[in-house]
């Protein structure tokens, strides 16, 4: 019997069912521009406009994916793809649903200086006669998709469909501290119909529970994570506050509010949110943004840092809890100059809460019940 238990506990094992990928926090696109003095000939080239990355797909063959949405994201973590395993810094985007990285067929600036997939180094990868294109501010990356082994922390993702870059246009890319994209959101608007990673893993009943949930630190480099297939309970404190899904395509769901000393300054009447890994700030209609902007006196978005402390806190309802996002998280500092945290994007009414509002809570994206939590940190 005893033999038995053992043999049984090494499957258990081998079997990695729950797993946690470490998020590093690291320097933005937009920083590293700023350093190289190329931000204001980024910024003309590429007129930032975070709306693009929501507009529903052209129903093609291509996928669309616009890269200026993440000049902000600071949070990246390291998947493997092949056999033997190539490493490749990406964002976990539950904003976007496909997974690419660069490959060897790309030999523009932008890929030279990042790690590239070689498919012929792989004996387990499988090409396909399928190709990709990624719309860009300034032309369009172009790919081909392939399937790989696709290591993500402990889970083992065999036969992933992602994407292969081939063309990265311009020099931007080239300091943008990160390999790829992998998207973490619904099947339905995946470019190419292209199989999302944690679908796969469900399907080939690889997590223990059809969940993955974030934690997203604030200060420290390290810490934050994704995790696959399950919940930290020792990150959050009281309960998790379960939040139905309004439309399985991004993790959608319909905010009652935006209020600030009681009072409704935005989203009067209800209206719908989606929570996005990659997106660094809160967006949301220009009419809600400005209002909220000109009440905590951020003019141009800029503001000052001694606001910080006399600033009250912005009070998201959703499902009829409140959720306070503080000044000290609305307000971002960046070595001595501030800027608010909220940006204005109209995509049909959409507010997406970003980084700046997961920074607060614990959230679980539960695909099983098609419902989110969130939680108060511990």
């Amino acid at each position: 019997i005893m033999k038995w238990f053992l043999f049984l506990s090494l499957v258990a094992l081998s079997q990695c069912r729950v797993t946690k990928v470490p998020l590093q926090k690291g320097k933005s696109l937009r920083q590293n521009l700023k350093e190289h003095g190329l931000l204001e000939d980024f910024l003309k080239k590429n007129p930032y406009n975070p709306a693009s990355k929501y507009f529903p797909r052209l129903a093609n063959d291509a996928a669309s994916e616009t890269l200026t949405n993440y000049m902000d994201v600071e949070y990246y973590g390291t998947i493997s793809i092949g056999t033997p395993a190539q490493d490749f810094t990406v964002i976990f985007d539950t904003g976007s649903s496909n997974l690419w990285v660069p490959s060897v067929y790309c030999s523009s600036a932008a890929c030279t200086n990042h790690n590239r997939f070689n498919p012929s180094d792989s004996s387990t990868y499988e090409a396909t006669s399928q190709s990709l294109s990624i719309q860009y501010g300034t032309g369009s990356m172009t790919g081909i998709l392939g399937y790989d082994t696709v290591q993500v922390g402990g889970i083992e993702d065999t036969n992933q469909i992602f994407g292969l870059s081939e063309t990265e246009p311009g020099t931007t890319f080239y300091y943008a501290p990160f390999d790829g994209i992998l998207g973490l959101a619904f099947p339905s608007i995946s470019s190419s119909g292209a199989t999302p990673v944690f679908d796969n893993m469900m399907n080939e009943g690889l997590v223990s529970e059809d969940l993955f949930s974030v934690y997203l630190s604030s200060d420290e480099q390290s810490g934050s994570f994704v995790m696959f297939g399950g919940i930290d309970s020792s990150y959050y404190s009281g309960s998790l506050n379960w939040i139905p899904l309004s439309a399985e395509t991004y993790w959608e769901i319909t905010m009652d509010s935006v209020t600030i000393d009681g009072e409704t300054i935005a989203c009067s009447g209800g209206c719908q949110a989606i929570i996005d890994t990659g997106t660094s700030l809160l967006a949301g209609p220009s009419t809600g943004i400005s209002s909220i902007n000109s009440y905590i006196g951020a003019s141009d978005s800029t503001i000052s840092c001694s606001a910080m402390s006399s600033l009250p806190n912005i009070v998201f309802t959703i499902n009829g809890i409140e959720f306070p996002v503080p000044a000290s998280a609305y307000i971002i500092d960046e070595s001595g100059s501030c800027t608010s945290g909220f940006e204005s994007m109209d995509v049909d009414g959409l507010w997406i809460l970003g980084d700046v509002f997961i920074r607060q809570y614990y959230v679980v994206f539960d695909r099983a019940n098609n419902q989110v939590a969130l939680a108060s940190l511990a």
